[in-house]
Parts: C-alpha cells; sequence; structure tokens
C-alpha cells in the first residue's frame, strides 16, 4: 500500500517512547549533531523537504535514544512508522528539541530514519517563529550518533505540495491550507529502495548548540521541551448528510465510496461538535480528479449568517481548505501536515476521464494530553452540558501552546491564557502547559519592560493591560501550584512591568493615556475593544486593573521577593484606588463612571471597583445588583441606571468574582443563561461574543468549568499552594451538588445535600491540609480527611 506516510496504532508505542529522565551532564556537552537542509532550495520560503538516512543495527537495542527539532516543523517515522512530531512552538532564544526513545520502532539490520521537514515562510501561522529552512537529529551516547544529521543524511525537495493561502472574511492568523499532486508525490520517499533520482545529500547550517553555549553557530538556541506529546488517536471524520451530484446514503462516515467519471459531486459531513484533528482520505484511482476539503466551525446561510448550528438546510460552507490531486495512484493516503480545526467538513469532487475511489476518511484526534480528574455533579440536567462543553472548549483550545481560538488564530494570548490556566489546575490538576505560557510571556517583554499580548509569534503585538493580567496569572499560579521557586522567577519580570506603569501613574493617581492598544473586552461601545480615556487618560478600568496587579504583586514580593518594593507597589495602589473613588464615583447613579468626566459608564469599571474593594464593601452589592439588572447591550438609561457598557462572555469572568466577593456567590448561577442561550444555538464549544461571533470556540468563555468547582462547590486555596484551603459553597437554587478538585496536595471531594432547611455537608480533605469552610458567614475549621457537617440557613433581620 503506497501513502505519504502509514499511520498504524501506535498511540501507546508513542507514549513509551517518550523519555522524560534526561541525563544533564550529556545535555550540556557540545553537540557535534548538525543543523542540515536541502542544497539549493529557498531557506526562507515555503518548501517541503524528506530527510532519509539508513542505520545498520546488529540486533535490536533496548533504548535508542535522538533529540529531534526543525524550523518550522517535523515528522519523524522510523521503518515507516510515525513516531512524533515537532516541535513545541517558542521563539529562537528557547528553540525546543524533542526526545524519543527510538528502540520499540527498531530490528536488527538495516533501519530508515525519516522524517518529513517543512517551512512555510511568510504563509506561516502567526504563532511560528522562524529562522530558515533546518532539521535536526542527535544522538545521546556514542552508539546512537550513527543518527546524528550530517552530510550522511540525504535529502529531496517535495514539489508535489503547495500551499493554499485561506481567503478569509474576518482576521484569521493560523497556518495555509494545502495543495498534494498525486501525480507528482514521492510516494516510496522512507524506503532506500524508491525510484526518485532527486535525492542528494544534506548541507549543513552548522553545529546545533544548546541555550547558553559560547559563540553559537545558528540562531537555534536549544532547550528541551518540557511537555509530554499531544494526543493522537484516530476517531471519525464525521457523518454525512447532504449529497449531491451521486448517489451516497447520508447518515454514515464516508466508507468505500465510488464517484463516476466525468462527475460533479459534493459530501458533507457534520461531526456534532467541534474537533481538532489530522483529516486521513485513502484514495484509489481518479486520475485526472481534483478533491477539496473545506472545513468550518458552522455553516452560513445566504447572509453570511450561522443561526442555530445544527441546521443545514438553506446553508453552506465556507473555510479553510485543502486540495488532493489523486493522480491515479492505489490506496494513497492524502493526510496534510498540520492538524484542521472543524464541526462541518465538505468533500468537493470533480473526476476526470477515471472513477474515483474513496477507500476511507477518518481523523487523527490531536490536542494536549489533559486527564479530567475533577468533577462537578449536581440536581437537574441543565448544568452537565455546561461543564462538557466548557471541557471541549478548554481541551480543544490547548495544544503545544494555548491558543485563544484553534480555528482562526491559535495565538496564546495572555487575557485567555489566564482563564485557561485557572481551568487546567481546577479540572485537570495539571500545570505543565501554564509553566510554559507564563514563562513564553515573561520572555516575550521588550525593551520598555511590558510582556507581549501573545507569544510565541512573529508578529509584535503590545497590549498593556494584558501585561498586568499576566502578573495575576503569576498569582494564580502561586496560589494553586505549590513551587514558590518558578513564582520568584518571575519577579523581576513583574518588576518591569509595574514600574513601566508607575512611571504613568498621574499626579492625581489614576493611571494617564498609555500607548499601543489598552484593550479590555469587546464591549459594544468600547472603541476596537478599549475603554474610555480623557484626553490625558484617566481611565478608571484601566487604573483598576493596575490596582489588581499591584496587589498580586506586593503579595508575592512580601512573601518571596523585597519587602520595600512591597510597599512601594501598595502605596500606589492605595493612591489609584483613592483616585478612582474620588474622580470617577458617581454620586447620582452610585456607581463609578469610565473616567473623571464621568459621561461613560461600565459595567467592567464597577465590576473591578467591587472586586477589589475600590467600591465600599457597604455599596458592592447595590452596584453589582444594578449590572445583573442590565442587559448585553445596555446602551439606554433605565430608570437610576445610566447606559452602561456591557460585559461579554469573556469579562463576565471577573463578574463572577465580583459577585462571590461582595457576598452575592447565590446569584451566579443567574449568570449561566448565555451559556444557555450559546447551547440553544447548537453550539459544541464556547463562542468568542455574543452572535455574531467569529470563533465558534473561543477559551475564554468556557470559565464556568472553573467557577462551578470554586464558587459553587466553594473549593479554593487559602494561602499559597493550597497549604490551607477555603470551602465556601454558594449552591443557590440547587439542592445537591457533589465535586472534588485535584490540589498539589491531594483531592478535595465535598458534597452537599439540602434538608429541611439546612445543608448536610461532607468534605474530604487530604494529608496534611486544613483550612475552614465558610457558610452565611459563620465560619468552621476543617482538618484532614473527612468530615460530615450541618450547615444551616439563617435569618437576618
Amino acid at each position: 500500500m503506497h501513502h505519504a506516510g502509514r499511520i498504524t496504532a501506535i498511540v501507546i508505542a508513542m507514549a513509551g517512547s517518550i523519555v522524560l529522565a534526561q541525563i544533564q551532564a550529556t545535555k550540556s556537552e557540545p553537540w557535534t549533531a548538525q543543523w542540515i537542509t536541502a542544497p539549493s532550495v529557498p531557506q526562507k520560503d515555503e518548501v517541503v523537504l524528506h530527510f532519509r538516512k539508513s542505520i545498520p543495527l546488529a540486533q535490536k537495542p533496548q533504548h535508542f535514544l535522538v533529540d529531534v527539532s526543525a524550523d518550522n516543523e517535523f515528522i519523524l517515522y522510523v521503518n515507516q512508522e510515525r513516531v512524533g512530531s515537532g516541535p513545541s512552538h517558542s521563539d529562537l532564544a528557547h528553540w525546543r528539541y524533542e526526545t524519543y526513545d527510538l528502540a520499540p520502532f527498531l530490528h536488527a539490520g538495516e533501519n530508515i530514519l525519516a522524517a518529513s521537514v517543512w517551512n512555510f515562510g511568510t504563509h506561516a501561522a502567526v504563532r511560528q517563529m522562524s529562522e530558515r529552512e533546518g532539521f535536526l537529529v542527535r544522538g545521546e551516547s556514542p552508539a546512537e550518533h550513527a543518527a546524528d544529521t550530517d552530510s550522511t543524511w540525504e535529502v529531496e525537495q517535495e514539489h508535489a505540495i503547495e500551499i493554499i493561502p485561506p481567503q478569509m472574511n474576518q482576521y484569521f492568523a493560523a497556518g495555509p491550507g494545502e495543495r498534494w499532486d498525486g501525480a507528482k508525490f514521492d510516494w516510496d520517499w522512507m524506503a532506500l529502495s524508491g525510484a526518485s533520482k532527486s535525492w542528494t545529500k544534506a548541507v549543513s547550517l552548522g553545529r546545533a548548540a544548546l541555550r547558553g553555549t559560547t559563540d553559537a553557530p545558528n540562531n537555534w538556541q536549544l532547550i528541551s521541551d518540557p511537555l509530554p506529546p499531544m494526543q493522537f488517536a484516530q476517531t471519525e471524520a464525521g457523518q454525512i448528510v447532504r449529497v449531491t451530484g451521486t448517489d451516497i446514503t447520508s447518515g454514515a462516515p464516508v466508507r468505500s465510496v465510488t464517484i463516476p467519471a466525468h462527475t460533479n459531486a459534493s459530501i458533507l459531513l457534520d461531526n456534532s461538535e467541534l474537533t481538532t484533528a489530522y483529516p486521513a482520505l485513502t484514495i484509489s484511482g481518479g486520475e485526472g480528479s481534483t478533491v477539496r476539503l473545506t472545513y468550518s466551525e458552522a455553516l452560513i446561510d445566504d447572509h453570511g449568517e450561522k443561526g442555530n448550528r445544527n441546521q443545514i438546510e438553506g446553508k453552506h460552507i465556507v473555510g479553510v481548505q485543502d486540495e488532493f490531486l489523486p493522480g491515479g495512484c492505489h490506496s494513497c493516503e492524502f493526510m496534510p501536515l498540520d492538524w484542521r480545526t472543524w464541526r462541518f467538513l465538505q468533500l468537493d469532487l470533480q473526476t476526470g476521464d477515471q472513477a474515483l475511489q474513496i477507500e476511507k476518511l477518518s481523523a487523527w484526534f490531536t490536542a494536549f494530553p489533559f486527564k479530567v480528574r475533577a468533577h462537578f455533579d449536581s440536581d437537574g440536567d441543565g448544568l452537565k452540558p455546561i461543564w462538557d462543553v466548557g471541557w471541549r472548549t478548554a481541551l480543544l483550545d490547548a495544544h503545544d501552546t494555548y491558543m485563544d481560538t484553534p480555528y482562526w488564530e491559535r495565538l496564546q494570548y495572555v487575557g485567555d491564557t489566564r482563564i485557561q490556566a485557572l481551568i487546567s489546575y481546577a479540572v485537570a490538576g495539571e500545570d505543565r502547559l501554564a509553566r510554559e505560557a507564563i514563562e513564553a510571556f515573561n520572555n516575550s517583554r521588550i525593551p520598555d519592560g511590558l510582556t507581549q499580548s501573545r507569544y510565541p509569534s512573529s508578529l509584535v503585538q503590545i497590549i498593556p493591560t494584558f501585561s498586568l493580567l499576566w502578573v495575576g496569572m503569576v498569582h494564580d499560579f502561586w496560589m494553586y501550584r505549590d513551587d514558590p521557586d518558578f513564582v520568584r522567577g518571575q519577579i523581576p519580570g513583574m518588576r518591569t512591568v509595574l514600574d513601566w506603569y508607575i512611571s504613568r501613574q498621574r499626579s492625581d493617581g489614576l493611571i494617564g493615556k498609555i500607548p499601543w492598544w489598552p484593550f479590555v473586552d469587546w464591549g459594544k461601545d468600547f472603541e476596537g475593544g478599549m475603554p474610555q480615556q480623557d484626553q490625558n487618560g484617566g481611565s478608571s478600568v484601566i487604573t483598576l486593573q493596575f490596582i489588581e496587579a499591584l496587589s498580586y504583586a506586593a503579595e508575592m514580593e512580601s512573601a518571596l521577593g523585597d519587602p520595600t518594593v512591597a510597599e512601594r507597589y501598595r502605596t500606589a495602589a492605595t493612591r489609584a484606588a483613592v483616585a478612582v473613588q474620588k474622580l470617577c464615583w458617581n454620586q447620582q447613579y452610585g456607581l463609578l463612571a469610565d473616567t473623571p468626566a464621568q459621561t461613560h459608564f461600565s459595567q467592567h469599571a464597577n465590576i473591578l471597583g467591587a472586586w477589589l474593594d475600590v467600591i465600599p464593601p457597604a455599596q458592592q452589592k447595590s452596584v453589582l445588583t444594578k449590572i445583573l439588572s442590565t442587559t448585553d447591550s445596555a446602551f439606554t438609561s433605565n430608570g437610576n441606571i445610566p447606559a452602561m457598557t456591557a460585559a461579554t462572555y469573556y469579562f463576565r469572568f471577573y463578574l463572577a468574582r465580583a459577585l462571590e466577593h461582595a457576598g452575592m456567590g447565590d446569584e451566579y448561577l443567574n449568570l449561566l443563561g448565555r451559556w444557555r442561550q450559546m447551547l440553544s444555538l447548537g453550539l459544541s464549544t464556547w463562542a468568542e461574543s455574543p452572535e455574531p461571533t467569529r470563533s465558534d470556540s473561543h477559551a475564554w468563555s468556557a470559565h464556568p468549568n472553573y467557577d462551578l468547582l470554586t464558587i459553587v462547590a466553594g473549593i479554593r486555596p487559602r494561602s499559597a499552594g493550597f497549604e490551607a484551603i477555603l470551602i465556601e459553597p454558594h449552591l443557590g437554587s440547587l439542592s445537591r451538588v457533589n465535586a472534588s478538585m485535584p490540589t498539589p496536595k491531594g483531592m478535595v471531594e465535598v458534597n452537599y445535600v439540602s434538608k429541611s432547611g439546612a445543608v448536610e455537608a461532607m468534605i474530604f480533605l487530604p494529608k496534611d491540609m486544613s483550612g475552614e469552610l465558610v457558610w452565611k458567614d459563620k465560619k468552621i475549621a476543617l482538618h484532614p480527611g473527612k468530615q460530615t457537617l450541618t450547615l444551616r440557613y439563617y435569618r437576618h433581620g
């Protein structure tokens, strides 16, 4: 059988092939392996290369460790079996290499190491940083140096693969589509017996060098990738829901389909839920045929509207495309180099003089290998789909980096990532991807001191407000994970961010006009997502985010850094809080205005003001009650409430924090009406913003998974690293809640059942954890192990 890369059921073998234990002494020695490429190919433009080398072995080794990297990316094969792909995305100063144990794939005799390597140049995804086309393999011991990349490797340029730049009508930052010409493709490239005459010896780009090596000969400063391999599991591509131009039965996957000669046909598949996967299409015959695959999150009608995602009639597909030209080959498997995102996948087929046999269309699911360790269960059926859809959103938006959306951008933004990391801690008890994100943002800082808004990214984008959220992200890690040394390592970067802001704090205490893009939320009258500012700044919203970052940084400096710096931050925060209270509080409405001019109001300023106690506690419930009474549009005055810019799905994460802080946590479940509306529209992941939305899968909208555990079930850290715990449930209208959350000390379990005016509560804490339960302003000490409590409802007044 001929194919671009024979994919066998090696998921278990892949997991076993990754060796996490690294011998630091060996890693730190100068590397002799060379970065290699093909002679006479463009090194900074789009190009696809195949590399291969034969390694004779007297016997099957017990282990065979190699380090592998490439620019942009590689897929590694041994004896025509897929071993893995990479490297994880990063910048040139922290270029990743993957480590594999090839022993499970090797045998006595000749063994073929092979790799597809590509660089999409200026058409690569924005998250792709790059030096030039290059490939690297390095054996970790003298016995394994036979695998080292140098002139003993062969290389050929694969001319049969070209890119298809996506034609999208909204901002698109992900990678291009691909066009594969089966008549030109070297189907035997992984076998030394192949008939291709285009192979030549690889040329060196210089010795590979670890980060920190003296006088490195190239710009790839290598570090070991600490992340596990991404999931790679076979699944279905979807069920046929519409066919035109040929006679195929709907309601099944694409299997054993014949498209007659001289036929134009279309097959639409619905996967029922969004997925991130590599489509794999196996074809025979079809010389002169064209097969086009179009991927989309949703279908649209003739007005460009999505409407209910489950409705297909009267809608069509628009999106990223791949194109395969079978060329008459036999059992050829076409699988794009990069993974795709879709709920709907359409095959448009045009045949020539020869019929086309579609043997099967399947898919290989890929995402970060999270394991769900938390659970949340309650009476009624309304919250389970919210939990399930939220976790699917979080999962699909996490690969070798977090990403805002797997379809449109695949970029790791601070604002999204802060929420994603919290979900990872609370639901999966997992921090590896969060660590990488925190460090990536720290590494992204520009000379001014600010972090970039998204990273890795080949295009510099500065959202100064996201630098403040990065400080909050570090604080979140400090509270939820037990690694003070990691947090301590972020403190110098936090100082540069806050120094930049403190230098822009006006004499009255508010933040002055700030450059670049001070995005806060896609509020309908926040121009470009930016809150109102007066001519010289004075935004209460931005100043409040500054106060949050200062408060968090002061806590961390006091515990892990410099108490003098902590005091400086507290002083700046107090000045800012007093200024917001004095200059932006509107007595008529009993609300914070967005600037001292008091001509514009937003939910955002009041949410943050209540959460951060800039609005005094006695007034917080009144303020938040007014916010809850406004609508998503909220542009007209309503009695004593002025026109206000409403918070979208993203910023309602902070609304939830404010409600809990103000003693209104029982109102939280009412916030989920927006998410139920998304369910009623057939969404299988949470959207970026209310309709009409660009993205149907946006990580920042997935915070209900975190909220259900921390607000409703009430599980959260009372001190850093979960050294002590606070249990403060807010059951609202629920009469039964059972939940658990992983912590660095072990699993915390809670069970609440309402019975005749009281709640019977069971709390289980792991060994060495203590804390307290708060219920209706009553505090009860908690100890390790199981405890059963009766929590009574109290009437006030």
